[in-house]
């Protein structure tokens, strides 16, 4: 049976589609995925992303800890900022992404990835034998994130203006916390937003205010084309456990300063810069015909062949876009063969579209 979320009833009260995602009952559209993701490009929308995990790390050795399990260094952090990173294997493939949240000395949480949330989990508690921590899994928390350009404004209605004046502040990666009230300047969309977690039993009451705020709801199909759009990975389609962050387009969440900071699967990431990475993550557009699809072959003259990770519609721009893994080289040409029949299309450095206008 599928996992549910404190949203589910929620959803079918608002006519969602109802599919499975990684073995949760989840939202796909509330009737037109195109209208959603044009009114978070637009306007703002909202998210139920409490799939997702929310994990807290208490005790004296966390930072520790963390400086050992993550590409990307928690010295970075001071508290009330966020930090996005991989985690990795010993062979330096990403076990997932996540964002690490500084709350205290000894106090931080991390927000991992649906489909890895057991894997994840099992893994963090194997590494934390030799370290004064504790690791607690927050299923008592819901999560939702509001995004758009007209974020800021809509989501004031929904709280006190203490609270507003507190959240009007925050910078990008930053949060403002009360007791278990969590609202993070983060999100998945290339729109300016929040990430909100908050108790599973103010569910109804906060969906409702944002609701009346004139926010909303949104499914997968939209985020998954907005954040294709802003040229964000997605955890088991454009990275897994058989590429390293270097050949994911995220050198720039591995922190390799300073030399004395040991993290898992650095040894290999060492001898990747070293010898040069192979492959590398890019951004497709197409120019003819037709729409990019997963899987599909991508032909780079003179370099080889690659293969599409993540690729569609982009609504934005009203042509097909797509992140592919090719093999490394100066070359920006190339063309995706689609239905047996190769197809040209540009390579560039995503995103494709930023706060709503194209980058390109």
């Amino acid at each position: 049976m599928s996992k549910r979320t404190p949203f589910y009833h929620l959803h079918l009260k608002s006519n969602a589609k109802i599919v499975d995602f990684a073995g949760w009952d989840m939202p796909l559209h509330y009737g037109s995925q195109l209208q959603e993701h044009h009114h978070v490009r637009q306007c703002a929308g909202m998210f139920d992303v409490s799939h997702m995990g929310v994990v807290d790390i208490h005790g004296a050795d966390s930072a520790a800890y963390l400086r050992r399990l993550v590409a990307n260094n928690v010295d970075r952090l001071v508290e009330g900022k966020a930090l996005y990173s991989c985690m990795l294997n010993e062979q330096g493939g990403v076990l997932d992404d996540l964002i690490i949240y500084k709350i205290a000395d000894d106090f931080y949480r991390i927000v991992i990835n649906a489909g890895t949330r057991e894997k994840d989990l099992a893994w963090m508690r194997m590494q934390s034998v030799s370290f004064h921590i504790t690791i607690t899994e927050r299923t008592d928390l819901a999560m939702l994130a509001i995004q758009g350009p007209q974020a800021k404004d809509k989501i004031s209605a929904c709280w006190s203006k203490e609270w507003v004046e507190q959240i009007q502040l925050l910078k990008p990666f930053t949060f403002f916390r009360h007791d278990d009230w969590f609202i993070a300047r983060t999100g998945y969309t290339g729109e300016d937003g929040y990430e909100i977690i908050f108790p599973a039993t103010e569910t109804a009451r906060f969906w409702q205010s944002a609701l009346d705020a004139g926010i909303v709801p949104c499914g997968l199909g939209a985020r998954d084309t907005l954040r294709l759009e802003a040229g964000l990975n997605l955890y088991g389609s454009d990275m897994d456990e058989t590429v390293t962050p270097l050949e994911s387009n995220l050198a720039w969440t591995v922190a390799m300063d300073p030399a004395d900071r040991y993290f898992i699967g650095r040894d290999v990431l060492e001898a990747q810069l070293q010898t040069g990475v192979k492959r590398r993550l890019v951004g497709l557009v197409l120019e003819g015909p037709g729409i990019i699809r997963n899987h599909q072959k991508v032909l780079v003259e003179g370099d080889g062949e690659g293969e599409v990770t993540s690729g569609g519609y982009s609504p934005t721009l009203e042509k097909s876009i797509a992140l592919a893994r090719v093999p490394a080289g100066e070359e920006n040409r190339c063309s995706v063969e689609i239905r047996n029949k190769p197809v040209p299309a540009q390579m560039m450095k995503p995103p494709f579209v930023r706060y709503g206008k194209k980058m390109f």
